[in-house]
């Protein structure tokens, strides 16, 4: 495997609403350990878009154990999101190490190869997710308002994607995770 690989991501949406969590819970997955800002609500906010409400309840009925993994340094956000959502959390996960991501795993029973990583970062989700051997999902940044080192880290992402033979982002007319094959890893 070479270097670059190790950020591929196994599938691309344009947002977690393009993600089918039955047909992952069919293909043998369980745990979804789900990034926060910017693939599910902005960046500092706290105000949970309805349409992630709706998609990790719609992701829990088709047998999905959600937890949210964050490298937020605001815990108590955190902690307020995962209550609104009724899912547990991992704080400072120091993604992408993997002790975060095994800690979740461990919290809702499963293993690691039976986890899917979502996230809208290639730094810290997808090589944090590909370094545990969890399935990874890339979806685009839901708002453009983010950290100053994140907006660093998409310039080098936006590299290794251009590298890698991707776009920077993928339109909303995608089919992701549709009949995807869990062992295309």
């Amino acid at each position: 495997m070479g270097l670059l690989e190790h950020f591929r991501p196994n599938a691309r949406a344009a947002s977690i609403a393009d993600i089918d969590a039955t047909a992952l819970h069919e293909q043998g997955f369980v745990g979804l350990l789900l990034d926060l800002d910017n693939t599910l609500l902005p960046w500092k906010d706290t105000n949970l878009p309805e349409s992630s409400r709706e998609w990790v309840e719609s992701a829990k009925a088709a047998g999905m154990k959600p937890v949210l993994v964050s490298n937020t340094h605001y815990p108590k956000r955190l902690n307020f999101i995962a209550g609104e959502l009724r899912i547990p959390a991992i704080p400072r996960s120091l993604k992408p190490r993997r002790h975060g991501f095994e800690k979740a795993a461990a919290l809702v029973g499963c293993e690691l190869e039976q986890a899917v990583v979502v996230g809208d970062q290639l730094l810290t989700d997808i090589w944090g997710g590909n370094r545990v051997g969890a399935y990874t999902v890339l979806v685009n940044p839901i708002h453009h308002r983010e950290f100053i080192g994140t907006k660093i880290s998409r310039m080098v992402e936006r590299i290794i994607l251009g590298l890698l033979g991707q776009p920077a982002r993928v339109g909303t007319n995608v089919e992701a995770i549709k009949s995807e094959n869990k062992d295309t890893k």
